[in-house]
């Protein structure tokens, strides 16, 4: 190889390195791009925190609780076996404590057949198992309110935070032009303090709803069962029609509907039980025994009695017969006394709920008519940006004049969201007296 030869070949050599060099190199294979988070609809978040909810798996553990209380208490009318030894060493007379002789072996048999007093706190136990069952409602509409509550609430925040940052943005343009008219004396310095202070106080309300934007964030994730760091996105949610029923029929509605109302209502019932099975006693009770026996000879059977016999059975009823007992009347005053309790505290919850009825009804009317002036006032306000907008652009106004006004329509944006909110968290709570609250879940 000459020289020419090979510095030709070094040549071509760099030439192809810098080639290689110079072309791109392909990036390594990416992880796929995590998607954005779904929204949540409301009747999403109601289903999760209902699944998830630990106030609802109390008031069930409850109602398991009573009726294993019920089973318990009604045991005593069903049969009932019991069995053991009574083997001892007998020194004259054979008797154990209690009466009962001394056995090598014992079988007997309990059951009772009628007893006044306990059969009317079998009655009472059952009833207030159906009273745990209605707990359970009771659980699941203050489930429901809450999170469609926070829903609706975090809805709201989110949009407030929203035009916040517009009004930010509007205020940080006023201070600075106000600054400048100040600096060339054509406005006051209080002007420029005042401008500084609403841009203060928009700061200070995007910390407060974001504050408060985490602490419901937390809730949700709290009630739908959702790791810490879970997103949550909402949407607009519009809750059913509002109601067009009367005041009165809205009355019966919430009487055959309300949870507390049929609580009360059992316990009433459960108390009367009690008080007819307290008067029942002073009838006769009577159980249905048996009872078998191995008996022995070293227990001196054989010396004081003529005939001895290892196996023996005895079956029958026994009946016992009150002739004097004070504490069935005092049982009997006791439980009258508290069936009129119950039946006064029933008394209450109805007119406590004909009252709160009429309370929430009004509250609707008036957050109604609130939601109304708010949203002539955000129409006014738009009109009056578009008037001084019209005016800027044929340079009869100015940009800070143009900003005030946009700060104007803000603000009333946010006044407008904070009334629908009350009105919609009004129209929850009369959902909830009138037995509604199920509708959100169709």
């Amino acid at each position: 190889m000459n020289k020419r030869t090979f510095l030709v070949s070094v040549a071509i050599f760099l030439v192809a390195a810098l080639a290689a060099v110079a072309s791109p190199v392909p990036a390594p294979a990416s992880a796929p791009a995590q998607s954005s988070p779904q929204p949540l609809t409301l009747k999403q978040v109601l289903e999760m925190a209902l699944d998830n909810s630990s106030v609802i798996a109390i008031a069930r553990l409850r109602a398991n609780i009573a009726e294993g209380q019920t089973r318990v208490t009604r045991s005593a009318f069903l049969p009932n076996l019991y069995t053991g030894s009574g083997a001892a060493y007998s020194y004259g007379f054979p008797s154990m404590p209690g009466g009962q002789a001394p056995s090598v072996f014992s079988l007997s048999y309990v059951q009772k057949l009628f007893d006044p007093p306990a059969h009317g706190a079998v009655k009472a136990d059952q009833v207030r198992t159906r009273e745990q069952r209605v707990a359970i409602e009771t659980a699941r509409d203050q489930v429901i309110l809450q999170a469609a509550s926070d829903y609706l609430q975090l809805n709201e925040i989110r949009r407030s935070l929203e035009l916040l940052q517009q009004e930010r943005l509007s205020a940080a343009k006023v201070v600075q032009i106000t600054a400048e008219r100040v600096g060339a004396g054509l406005e006051l310095p209080m002007d420029e303090t005042q401008a500084q202070l609403s841009q203060a106080e928009i700061e200070q309300h995007i910390l407060s709803l974001q504050n408060t934007q985490d602490l419901l964030d937390d809730d949700l994730r709290s009630m739908m069962g959702l790791p810490e760091d879970a997103p949550i996105v909402v949407t607009d949610a519009k809750l059913p029609p509002e109601t067009t029923l009367a005041t009165p029929q809205l009355m019966i509605l919430a009487l055959s509907h309300s949870p507390s109302i049929r609580q009360a209502e059992l316990e009433t019932q459960a108390q009367l039980d009690l008080l007819k099975g307290q008067r029942g006693g002073y009838w006769p009770t009577v159980d249905l025994v048996g009872q078998y026996m191995i008996l022995s000879k070293f227990n001196n059977y054989d010396q004081f009695y003529r005939n001895f016999q290892r196996n023996n059975l005895n079956v029958g009823v026994q009946i016992n017969i009150p002739v004097f007992q004070s504490r069935t009347s005092a049982a009997i005053a006791l439980a009258s006394s508290r069936y009129e309790e119950a039946q006064a505290d029933l008394g209450n919850q109805r007119r406590a709920l004909e009252i709160q009825v009429r309370q929430e009804r009004r509250q609707t009317l008036f957050q109604n008519a609130a939601r109304n002036v708010a949203r002539l006032e955000l129409k006014l306000a738009q009109e009056q940006l578009q008037v001084v907008q019209s005016q800027y652009n044929q340079g009869q106004a100015t940009l800070a004049a143009v900003e005030k006004s946009r700060l104007d329509e803000s603000e009333k944006w946010l006044n407008f969201l904070a009334v629908n909110f009350d009105g919609q968290e009004a129209q929850l709570r009369l959902m909830r007296t009138t037995g509604q609250l199920a509708e959100l879940l169709h």
